[in-house]
């Protein structure tokens, strides 16, 4: 089985565990602060806060952004992303409402974001899909004018920038993950980047249950004491997985370069076929490529998207879905009622798409072996659904 995803893990990244293991930190350890030093200066944020996975980044965010405050506070976020992005709204105890997509692109849309502004909409979370970095400067613009925080979920996108700027850096608050699959790992962890100095003051109590020093702080003073000045979580990354994410985080533009080298080998060569068609990429910017995701054309092939899936997995494709828009989920319904046909072009999208396999290590041999295996599904079929006949 080819997977949609795969880490490279490699000589150094082992080692660099290894001697984090032999040292005398396993936690709250000087590789923490070096791993978010290293992080922000990459992404040219002014602070990096570490975390123990994506979701705790997303969740320390909406604390640190205020969300939930007030009772009635809304978070607008995109119908199609991992349940992740609304679930750490309603952590928050707020309410999540959701914005339709770009059909081209399966971004948010900023038209339908201002159209679900209210009065008590407190924030937008921009994901961005697949890897490829939102309009920030449309979203920022609705931010600015309704005085809303702007959120990027950006679990999908390290490595991508829009021009000269690197993801990291376009929002109030950027978050990442560091899960196996993603565009580097530290086995599983996150990060949120800000330039606010309070909020990431905020950010580190937080994940360390609302106590305002670490053990290594307190050890360095002599001291014993700490104070609890808030609620908090234990959501703080080891100095196992700061040491390979450290050494992950070299190889970040040598893995993005490869992420973009097999997308555009796919695309040349999906260019032929009628039924497949890969997302658009917009114009101006650096696409991180965590997924390589189609939209499968159901009406001329007279094959359905699971059948395509099914067929893809039974010959060793391992094809995935990203993802069914969040509210159709049974406790988003449960919960809010039945919410379709509020973002009718997330509902279509979800019924054609399907992410192929791209990581690093994967050869043109792979791709070309997942080409053959898309065609193959409708050779028996009449007619030979290219795009030249």
């Amino acid at each position: 089985m080819l997977p949609y995803g795969k880490q490279t893990i490699e000589k150094d990244d082992i080692e660099a565990v290894v001697e984090a293991l032999q040292s005398d930190w396993l936690t709250t350890g000087p590789l923490v602060s070096t791993f978010e030093t290293t992080f922000a200066q990459t992404v040219g944020s002014q602070h990096a806060v570490s975390f123990s996975s994506g979701t705790a980044a997303l969740h320390a965010a909406m604390h640190a952004a205020g969300i939930g405050a007030e009772a009635k506070d809304e978070v607008i976020v995109p119908a199609i992303t991992f349940v992740a992005t609304s679930n750490a709204v309603l952590y928050q105890n707020a309410k999540p409402v959701f914005a339709d997509v770009n059909p081209d692109s399966l971004l948010i849309d900023p038209e339908d974001v201002a159209r679900k502004i209210t009065a008590n909409t407190k924030a937008i979370v921009a994901m961005d899909y697949a890897g490829q970095p939102c309009d920030y400067a449309a979203l920022r613009a609705l931010a600015d004018q309704h005085n809303l925080v702007l959120l990027s979920d950006a679990c999908h996108s390290l490595g991508g920038a829009v021009g000269p700027t690197q993801v990291g850096s376009l929002a109030d608050f950027t978050c990442f993950s560091f899960h196996p699959i993603k565009q580097i790992t530290s086995a599983e962890g996150g990060m949120v980047t800000t330039n606010n100095d309070l909020a990431a003051t905020t950010l580190k109590e937080f994940r360390n249950h609302g106590i305002t020093t670490d053990h290594r702080q307190r050890e360095s003073k002599q001291q014993h004491q700490y104070a609890m000045e808030s609620l908090g979580f234990n959501y703080r990354l080891t100095d196992l997985q700061c040491a390979l994410g450290l050494s992950q985080l070299a190889k970040l533009k040598r893995f993005t370069r490869r992420r973009n080298d097999i997308a555009r080998f796919y695309r040349s060569l999906l260019e032929p076929i009628s039924h497949v068609n890969p997302l658009k990429t917009r114009t101006g910017i650096e696409h991180a490529h965590h997924l390589f995701v189609i939209r499968w054309d159901q009406n001329s092939t007279g094959l359905s998207r699971d059948y395509a899936f099914e067929q893809l997995r039974d010959r060793g494709i391992g094809v995935n879905v990203h993802y069914q828009p969040v509210y159709q989920h049974p406790y988003y319904v449960n919960r809010f009622g039945d919410q379709t046909g509020q973002c009718p072009r997330a509902e279509q999208a979800y019924h054609e798409i399907l992410s192929l396999p791209i990581f690093p290590g994967m050869r043109e041999e792979d791709v070309r072996r997942v080409v053959g295996q898309l065609q193959a599904i409708t050779q028996a079929k009449p007619n030979s659904l290219s795009k030249a006949a």
